[in-house]
């Protein structure tokens, strides 16, 4: 009997921790962020890579190209089309990421292309779809939250 009543008491805990998990859902936000039901969506990654012509600029035209590709990531963080930007500590031939709030890999390379670092070549990039949580895309906000000053 002990062991009958042990199996309902942890039925009683496991149906009841369940329900306390799923009374959590949004319907609305789901939907707002087009999560499945998994609550996930697919992005797009993009690995920065050094291009092949950063040697063809003199400092000052490279900081005047950073000037630019800052620029549009602010542009496409206004857009809602940028989840996260940001350096690899070590600069090499890995230079970063941007994760893009876009379904394919051809919506992310029209806006990879409006890059003035990739126009210039003095960045590449490699793009790769990445199925994750939507609840990325309220990233952004939290980060204005947390940022002091701007770029």
């Amino acid at each position: 009997m002990k062991t009958v009543y042990f199996i309902l008491l942890m039925t009683l805990a496991i149906s009841s921790h369940s329900f306390a998990q799923k009374s959590s859902y949004d319907e609305s936000l789901a939907k707002q962020l087009q999560a499945d039901d998994y609550g996930m969506k697919t992005y797009v990654m993009a690995i920065l890579l050094a291009g092949d012509r950063v040697n063809e600029y003199s400092p000052d035209q490279r900081a005047e190209i950073q000037k630019g590709h800052m620029a549009n990531i602010n542009r496409l963080d206004e857009n809602g089309k940028l989840i996260l930007a940001g350096p690899f500590i070590d600069g090499k031939e890995k230079r970063g990421i941007f994760l893009f709030n876009v379904s394919t890999k051809e919506e992310a390379e029209a806006l990879t292309n409006t890059n003035p670092a990739i126009q210039a070549g003095v960045l590449k990039m490699e793009l790769i779809e990445w199925y994750a949580s939507a609840a990325l895309q309220l990233l952004p906000e939290a980060h204005k939250k947390v940022q002091k000053t701007g770029f």
